[in-house]
């Protein structure tokens, strides 16, 4: 078969749980059934965290562009490493970092050459990639100066987990910055993308969308703040002018406890935290960080590197496992609407809303359960 998705993932932090994370769900046999999984590694790096955690050898189709990789086969593109580098698990190095630069940036080339479909990255560590070449803040940061067409695409960052989808304002910038960073023209664009990023890539006709405030009690009536009312509100009336079903703003502190969200398709939150704590609460270890917005599809898992468990073979590998499935089931989205909007015919079909797959419809063993041997992975990869 020549029309399975391919899946290019890369090997993040090599001293990181990254290696160990991918082995895993390449691992798994069942996996060639759904995708073309294309692996960004070297032989050595992936050789080595076999042996030290004892994994089950898999056959790789080892091949020197993506261009050659076979259906039904784990692909494995060499990325070359200098042959003195030092595999240290748990070792935070900018030789580990540069190791992950040089995976992410063959596999962000192929992508944009259509090499593959989609790509699933393994966590970096922020710091240690920092380089001349790699100057940004995060994944998110660098895909939208890499991938965005100029004036036109920007990146959204989105927390999946089933239902739960949660949306950002503001994402890698101090707390300090956050409050200027929420203006009304930025609420409205990221409004924008969630609503339609919830059309094209999650196949919900009319989506509803919870607003979060900023300040405590949503400002009570600002007496602890005017943002709700003097930006927040206003972006959400251009909004809902441009026929975006938006509601709120919510107080943040009560609206995941009590249930809320399943009110709605997605959840924008001002800032980082504010939309990740509670996600991370509810859905770590089993959800998917997601880069809206962007003509290419790009999705990692919710953790970081995780160097404290590094080595140890208890990373758990469900967070990556649930991120390729995400990645395939958007771009099976964004397609069904490209031949909706070619063929007027089938477009009703299209816009009917589709409830997001499980885990248990995917894969026997893809589910989101707790694994006994599992360790959490506790910093963030975004």
């Amino acid at each position: 078969m020549g029309n399975k998705i391919k899946v290019g993932i890369t090997h993040g932090d090599i001293n990181g749980v990254g290696p160990e994370i991918v082995l895993k769900v390449v691992g798994d046999e069942r996996l060639t059934e759904l995708m073309t999984p294309v692996v960004y590694s070297s032989p050595r790096v992936l050789s080595f965290y076999r042996k030290a955690l004892n994994l089950p050898q898999t056959q790789y189709n080892q091949v020197a562009s993506a261009a050659d990789v076979a259906d039904d086969r784990v692909n494995l593109v060499n990325v070359t490493l200098p042959d003195d580098l030092k595999i240290e698990p748990g070792v935070a190095s900018k030789s580990a970092g540069e190791a992950a630069f040089a995976s992410l940036e063959r596999a962000v080339a192929d992508l944009r050459a259509g090499l593959i479909d989609v790509l699933v990255t393994a966590p970096i560590n922020k710091d240690m990639i920092q380089s001349p070449t790699f100057s940004f803040p995060g994944h998110t940061e660098y895909l939208e100066a890499s991938l965005a067409e100029p004036d036109r695409d920007k990146a959204l960052m989105m927390m999946c987990a089933g239902g739960l989808r949660v949306a950002l304002v503001t994402a890698h910038v101090p707390l300090a910055k956050v409050a200027a960073g929420v203006t009304r023209e930025n609420v409205l664009a990221k409004l924008r993308l969630l609503n339609r990023s919830l059309v094209e890539d999650f196949s919900i006709s009319t989506p509803r969308i919870a607003v979060l405030a900023l300040n405590p009690h949503a400002g009570e009536s600002g007496l602890l703040g005017n943002e709700e009312s003097e930006v927040i509100v206003p972006a959400m009336d251009d909004a809902r002018a441009e026929g975006i079903m938006c509601f709120g703003p919510y107080a943040a502190d009560g609206f995941f406890g009590t249930s809320a969200w399943k009110s709605f398709d997605g959840v924008m939150a001002m800032y980082h935290d504010q939309g990740l704590a509670p996600f991370k609460t509810m859905a770590m270890g089993g959800g998917v960080n997601f880069t809206a917005g962007l003509p290419w599809v790009r999705t990692s898992p919710d953790h970081g590197t995780a160097f404290d468990i590094a080595g140890k073979g208890t990373a758990d590998e469900q967070s990556l496992r649930e991120a390729a499935y995400l990645a395939v089931d958007i771009v099976r989205s964004r397609r069904r609407r490209e031949e909706a909007v070619s063929n007027p015919l089938k477009k009703q079909a299209a816009d009917k809303p589709r409830k997001p797959k499980t885990a248990d419809q995917r894969a026997p063993e893809a589910k989101n359960e707790a694994k006994p041997d599992a360790t959490p992975q506790t910093e963030t990869e975004e």
